[in-house]
């Protein structure tokens, strides 16, 4: 089995916000980020696929096709966007991270050639915050 990762960027903004909370709960659980301005992040996705390479090109799938696929499903949906309000994907999803990464899988999974399965998608909120999502 052999791994293959593509790492993409993307800028977003969000807010954390339970509506079936107070105003107040919502700041001390979140903090800053239910900020009713929102807020933003420069991401970092990885995404990594697991196959065996193809006898004929060695690729367990090539890379320009991954990076269309991560670009047309994921990238065009996000980048520059309100993750809350702008994608549909996420539309009645709280947009933690967490939330964020399954949604990624998700809309991933869908588009891939049967011979490879997605392995993790690991996202980067900050260079010190991550998640890692494995799938179900």
């Amino acid at each position: 089995m052999v791994y293959l990762t593509r790492v993409e960027h993307f800028n977003a903004a969000h807010q954390l916000f339970n509506p079936r909370w107070s105003k107040q709960k919502n700041e001390t659980v979140f903090g800053k980020c239910a900020n009713e301005n929102w807020h933003g992040h420069n991401y970092e996705l990885y995404v990594t696929i697991k196959g065996e390479p193809d006898p004929d090109t060695g690729f367990v799938l090539d890379v320009k096709k991954l990076s269309e696929i991560i670009k047309e499903h994921i990238l065009e949906k996000v980048d520059h966007l309100n993750l809350n309000e702008d994608v549909d994907f996420m539309k009645g999803k709280m947009c933690s991270t967490e939330n964020l990464a399954i949604a990624i899988w998700e809309q991933l999974e869908q588009f891939l050639p049967a011979a490879v399965q997605l392995h993790v998608v690991k996202l980067y909120e900050t260079p010190s915050i991550y998640v890692e999502y494995f799938g179900r």
